[in-house]
């Protein structure tokens, strides 16, 4: 059994904060973390966009394409004019070899705006979580059929957040609906980590590995502040930082039990002023090193 580990390069170059990451570049972002030891990054913004230049930007610094993330608004657009809006994105993903294209909710969200509480993120019923599930599925397989897996991203801030919701959408959903299994936002969503992927292992395609500090989202949920505002505070840091509370290796266990074999990619977006991105990204790297040898998995270097 093996694995690939990638990071996100969110720690260097944060597309919602950007002033935060002012400092850093996204080049100084890929030859650290190709230095470090990591094979594949995940898309950002400050990349380049179109797929011939994105080809040759990533070779040169001998780092893979491993996913990337797609703003869905598929509440609002029809199944067809969504496949419209995101075709140029899986082209370019399967050009490109991704895994998987991570696919988020966003035409209701509040994860990027200062001002509203993540608390007063979007709530669905299950009816209607399952009425959008069905045409999710729709959008799924046609990806699907063009070579591209869509990996759903439960994320804080947005309508599927919570553990109620990601069951909802697992069960109302086609098995080409996968999940993008993220130990933190589950963790901070008050979902039950192991617990989900138990029952959800076998949908799983692309694993994001995010720690929380739980002082910080307590406080985060206490003071009714915002998803951003729990990114400047220092809500996620990296597997292996003793701040944070998710037993990685328990679920590092898990995925080998189910023969997990796609990319490990660390994502833990902080303020570098206060978590150097080399050093904390190191120490991610590092602690799944040391957890992958103690589950049986082979890191593919």
């Amino acid at each position: 059994m093996s694995v690939k580990i990638g990071i996100s390069p969110i720690a260097w170059q944060n597309d919602d904060l950007p002033d935060l990451t002012a400092a850093y570049s996204m080049e100084q972002a890929l030859q650290e973390a190709r230095q470090i030891g990591y094979t594949g990054v995940e898309r950002g913004r400050r990349m380049p966009q179109d797929t011939e230049g994105l080809r040759r930007y990533l070779a040169a610094n001998d780092i893979a394409l491993c996913g990337g993330w797609c703003s869905g608004n598929l509440m609002v657009n029809s199944v067809a004019d969504e496949i419209d809006a995101v075709r140029q994105q899986v082209d370019q993903f399967v050009a490109l070899d991704s895994p998987a294209l991570v696919y988020a909710e966003c035409s209701n969200t509040v994860q990027g705006d200062l001002t509203t509480p993540v608390n007063n993120r979007p709530k669905l019923t299950r009816d209607e979580i399952t009425a959008y599930a069905a045409k999710l599925s729709e959008l799924a397989k046609w990806m699907a059929d063009q070579g591209m897996v869509l990996a759903y991203h439960h994320h804080m801030g947005s309508m599927i957040e919570d553990q109620h919701d990601v069951d909802w959408l697992m069960e109302g959903s086609s098995d080409e609906v996968t999940l993008l299994f993220d130990t933190g936002h589950l963790q901070f969503g008050g979902a039950d980590v192991l617990s989900t992927l138990d029952k959800w292992g076998h949908r799983v395609r692309h694993v994001h590995y995010k720690d929380v500090r739980p002082d910080v989202t307590a406080m985060i949920r206490t003071d009714n502040k915002s998803f951003l505002d729990a990114v400047v505070a220092g809500a996620f840091t990296v597997p292996g930082d003793p701040e944070g509370c998710i037993d990685f290796q328990a679920v590092t266990d898990k995925l080998a039990a189910i023969d997990y074999q796609g990319w490990i990619v660390v994502e833990a977006e902080q303020d570098p002023a206060k978590a150097n991105p080399y050093a904390y990204s190191k120490l991610g790297y590092e602690h799944i090193k040391t957890i992958c040898s103690a589950s049986g998995l082979t890191i593919q270097t």
